[in-house]
């Protein structure tokens, strides 16, 4: 803590989780460099928090690869920046085409890191020196890669759009994650599941999983994959011998469980109607491909907004997504104000998070393309 107090300049941030592994999506080893401090490597497990380290580095910017990814469970740890450089999204504002780190480190610094343990299980004791070395590379290099990034952004006159960006990402992550509503729709395959008492059952069983998941601290993937969820809702087996002769059911650990998927599907089949699934109120438009058929008006307004947003992006040499959100748009467009007009639509577009250089870049053709043609 001491020596990274002392240091000078930003402060080069990253974590490694266990996805894939582990139930929760918490820290399992943190990574930071500073100038006149050198590279650390922190198991934050029996540290509980990593508040005095967040005091250390509190008026410090944090550079960070893909901020959004790694925030959260920075944040568990005590860890939160008043100010930080993103450089995935730098190099997305700045139209590099290959945004991972390890190709813009090629590109910008000339050096190939190494890239072999990204998917590791870091909840691994103790870690292999050969993980530790790849860890430490992911911030070896960061603050001369923002640097680079920076000088570029500067010379296409986008610092100020950055610095938004990077403004509203600090915010973000001051705020704790929202939690989504029956989260058991999001099931790989559920969209071939059709009517609620089969909606019931994926239900009853993904919350079974999950319970057996997090009672194991274990990936819900790894307790049994969706995939198998959706076969036994689909077929709904009644005895254990069906059950385990589908898809996904094969392995010991879940044959194991073979009696608690059966219980749920059961409880799905008792439940009373009036206490099935119901299709949850719609948040916004609904899917683009029904709006042809919904509202032909609101399918043209969405046509020409993307032609404009399309057409300012490769004006400006940026992903469409990074110039507006693609959710933005189809909102806009599905209910545009009652008067149409650049005032109107740009705070609109604020009202949905935009922030200024978007509006700025943006509202006047939009409010065009909002218009009735005729």
């Amino acid at each position: 803590m001491a020596r990274f107090a002392a240091g000078t300049g930003p402060v080069a941030v990253d974590a490694e989780r266990a996805s894939g592994y582990r139930y929760t999506q918490r820290a399992y080893l943190v990574q930071l460099r500073r100038a006149g401090a050198g590279s650390v490597l922190i198991d934050p497990l029996p540290l509980g928090d990593l508040r005095t380290l967040d005091e250390a580095i509190a008026d410090a910017e944090w550079v960070l690869h893909a901020a959004s990814q790694d925030l959260p469970c920075l944040a568990d740890l005590g860890l939160r920046p008043r100010r930080l450089f993103d450089t995935e999204l730098a190099a997305r504002l700045a139209g590099f085409e290959r945004v991972g780190l390890a190709a813009l480190t090629e590109q910008l610094l000339g050096y190939t890191l190494e890239k072999h343990h990204s998917a590791a299980d870091w909840s691994t004791r103790p870690l292999p020196e050969s993980w530790l070395t790849y860890a430490a590379l992911d911030v070896e290099l960061l603050t001369d890669l923002r640097d680079k990034l920076a000088a570029e952004l500067a010379t296409q006159g986008k610092d100020d759009w950055a610095a938004e960006e990077f403004a509203a990402l600090v915010a973000s992550g001051a705020q704790p994650p929202r939690q989504r509503p029956d989260p058991w729709r999001r099931t790989s395959g559920i969209h071939r599941i059709r009517g609620a008492r089969a909606q019931a059952r994926v239900r009853a069983m993904w919350y079974a999983r999950d319970e057996i998941a997090a009672r194991r601290d274990s990936a819900p993937g790894r307790v049994l994959p969706d995939a198998a969820i959706i076969a036994a809702a689909e077929l709904d087996p009644k005895d254990e011998r069906t059950l385990l002769t589908l898809p996904g059911f094969g392995g010991r650990s879940v044959r194991r469980l073979a009696r608690t998927w059966i219980d749920a599907l059961t409880k799905a089949r008792e439940l009373p109607d009036d206490m099935l699934p119901v299709a949850p109120p719609l948040d916004g438009p609904p899917p683009p491909h029904r709006w042809a058929e919904r509202d032909p008006v609101a399918a043209a307004r969405l046509a020409r907004c993307r032609e404009v947003v399309t057409t300012a992006a490769a004006a400006h040499t940026l992903p469409p997504e990074n110039l507006i959100t693609p959710d933005s748009v189809r909102r806009l467009a599905w209910t545009p104000p009652e008067e149409i007009t650049p005032d109107t639509v740009a705070a609109t577009l604020r009202g949905y998070g935009a922030r200024a250089w978007q509006v700025g870049l943006i509202a006047d053709g939009l409010a065009v393309a909002l218009r009735d043609p005729e």
